[in-house]
């Protein structure tokens, strides 16, 4: 008799384990499946741009990006500030600055602009912006060569500046730096003929800064008025 309720409690002591495990297992999956689809910060991605809007009047370049950024967290991403560098040159290239969002990509007169506010990307949205960023001083002068850019930006919930995208920025396809207008930034968007002229036209940019005069002569209208993936879960 006493065997058998030796083996009767074992039984019923294997069975409450077994249940415990269950148990166990089905609350963390629980708060696991709550964690991820409600509580986990995700990373904000961004795409290479295909175009960019750029123009080089005197000592200052302007450039306009259309950028895309999604959140993949169910966390909102409050985006403090952008800005655009060139890691592979010199120190004396500052970083571009945001210094505006606007509506489309084509610079024009009627577009809508706004000054730099920071914004939020909703969880597992995604947001499409045009940003314009412009170098401080003479930070940065293109030349008729690519560039290797990398966009940087400041989220709410880390400190210090985080890479959000490294791409190739085609700045020999600009061909009319005086103009604000839009540009490929895909390889091989240029003819021979246009990559002449950008070539010459970039160069010619070049030697009118050093010498300290202004591009295109005297009394030319101002053409800023022309027609024309980062890891933030750590």
């Amino acid at each position: 008799m006493v065997p058998l309720m030796a083996a009767a409690d074992q039984t019923a002591s294997s069975s409450l384990t077994g249940a415990s495990v269950v148990s166990a297992c089905a609350l963390f999956f629980t708060v696991a499946s709550f964690w991820w689809l409600h509580a986990r910060q995700g990373r904000l991605k961004a795409w290479e741009p295909h175009a960019f809007a750029a123009i080089v009047h005197g000592s200052t370049t302007r450039l306009r990006l259309p950028l895309i950024l999604h959140n993949t967290g169910p966390k909102p991403i409050v985006v403090q500030d952008i800005i655009l560098t060139f890691p592979d040159e010199p120190a004396s290239h500052l970083p571009l600055l945001w210094v505006a969002s606007l509506s489309r990509l084509q610079p024009g007169p009627d577009e809508e602009t706004k000054l730099p506010a920071g914004f939020i990307v909703p969880g597992r949205e995604a947001q499409q912006l045009f940003i314009e960023f412009e170098a401080p001083f003479s930070g940065f002068l293109p030349e008729a060569r690519d560039y290797k850019a990398q966009l940087q930006v400041r989220v709410g919930h880390r400190k210090g500046w985080r890479p959000l995208l490294t791409f190739i920025l085609r700045a020999a396809n600009i061909i009319d730096p005086h103009r604000y207008t839009v540009y490929d930034n895909a390889p091989l968007g240029l003819t021979k003929e246009d990559q002449r002229r950008a070539d010459a036209a970039l160069i010619e940019l070049l030697e009118e800064h050093e010498d300290g005069s202004p591009p295109g002569g005297g009394g030319q209208k101002d053409p800023l008025n022309d027609e024309g993936d980062a890891d933030t879960s750590r």
